[in-house]
């Protein structure tokens, strides 16, 4: 008999802590190891219509990304949306999806090992059944959980994890921590952590790349119209800035940043003109009031997108500054960015080891 493949369920302690970019980059180093990988996420959350069908894009992306064949997905069990929450809460759906769970897993090998993408966090799941932990039990996965780094406070929240995971619970992947608190966190962090045994496998920097957004996520966030250079759509954005000064301020201002998204009035010409000669990816109009001709002339000369939006200034600058962070990394340049990283700050020795898997015996 085969042995079935062992199940490494990566989670974390909120949304967007950074699971898809810690399976990315994983994937990439596993699969440089000759190891045969699998991927799946038991719970979709990032659904969409696709031919008529409902497809997990997390799911399609990483699986198109890593390369993988068809017997190397794993389905996913529930999609978690209004919906089905919906019919749960009412006692429609009175479903075992642990049951169901372990008959999917049960009937399929996938490989020497599955990475699993757990819920957004612990509690996730829970009115399933299906919660980082009930998934790690029905399928007898280890834990590998991501955060983010905010203030030296995230060691509360790993060691409640810690004593909810026990010991399913890896290591951890701490994410995305300015530069300037780099060596905080490795001399501070990461010793107290493995002293409560909780390894720390990898402390990713943060990335203005990974945080950044492109033209097009904003144009469908703002519901824009594009003015002008609708081919320059996937132009990345790291940075706002908001063109409400006189002149010379913006001026001085914008020069200090780089590849940003400026709002400003549409009647605001002077700090459109300063937005335009400066590291500005688009600019983004409020008020539905259109530029004058040589503003539009001088983006198409410098490619850069003009979009316009039916808010006011505030609306738009809350929700651009809500997409940053919170956006999936389903461009090339962040697929290489998080492989990068996870080469350079990731310790997959020590991942595999404590899996106790031997790599080389993957390539027998």
């Amino acid at each position: 008999m085969p042995k079935s493949a062992k199940y490494l369920l990566i989670g974390s302690t909120k949304p967007y802590c950074g699971k898809s970019a810690t399976v990315l980059g994983l994937s990439y180093q596993l699969q440089h190891k000759g190891l045969d990988i699998a991927y799946g996420k038991p719970l979709g959350t990032c659904l969409s219509q696709s031919g008529g069908t409902v497809v997990e894009e997390d799911v399609q992306f990483i699986t198109h990304s890593l390369n993988l064949p068809k017997n190397r997905i794993v389905p996913t069990t529930l999609a978690l949306n209004e919906a089905t929450v919906q019919k749960r809460l009412q006692g429609q759906d009175k479903t075992d999806y642990q049951k169901f769970l372990a008959q999917q897993y049960s009937q399929k090998l996938f490989g020497d090992l599955v990475l699993l993408e757990g819920p957004g966090n612990l509690e996730e799941g829970s009115l399933f059944d299906l919660s980082l932990l009930q998934v790690a039990e029905v399928v007898d996965a280890a834990v590998l959980l991501v955060a983010r780094y905010k203030s030296l406070l995230l060691v509360e929240a790993l060691l409640s994890a810690k004593q909810r995971l026990d010991n399913r619970l890896l290591g951890v992947v701490i994410n995305d921590i300015p530069a300037e608190q780099l060596q905080a966190v490795n001399t501070t962090i990461r010793p107290f952590l493995e002293q409560q045994g909780i390894p720390v496998l990898g402390m990713l920097p943060k990335s203005d790349l990974l945080r950044s957004v492109s033209v097009r996520e904003l144009v469908n966030q703002l519901n824009a119209e594009v003015l002008c250079c609708g081919d320059r759509l996937d132009l990345m954005v790291e940075s706002l800035a908001i063109g409400a000064m006189n002149v010379n301020a913006a001026v001085k201002y914008f020069r200090m940043r780089r590849n940003m998204a400026v709002v400003t009035g549409g009647d605001r010409v002077e700090i459109q003109q300063a937005a335009l000669e400066t590291s500005t990816q688009c600019l983004i109009l409020t008020g539905q009031l259109p530029p004058p001709s040589f503003i539009l002339n001088r983006a198409e000369e410098l490619e850069i997108p003009i979009l316009s939006v039916d808010l006011d200034t505030l609306t738009t600058v809350e929700i651009i500054d809500r997409t940053f962070g919170t956006v999936r990394v389903h461009e090339p340049m962040k697929v290489e960015c998080i492989r990068h990283l996870m080469t350079q700050h990731f310790d997959v020795d020590r991942l595999l080891a404590l899996l106790n898997f031997n790599p080389a015996a993957a390539l027998s």
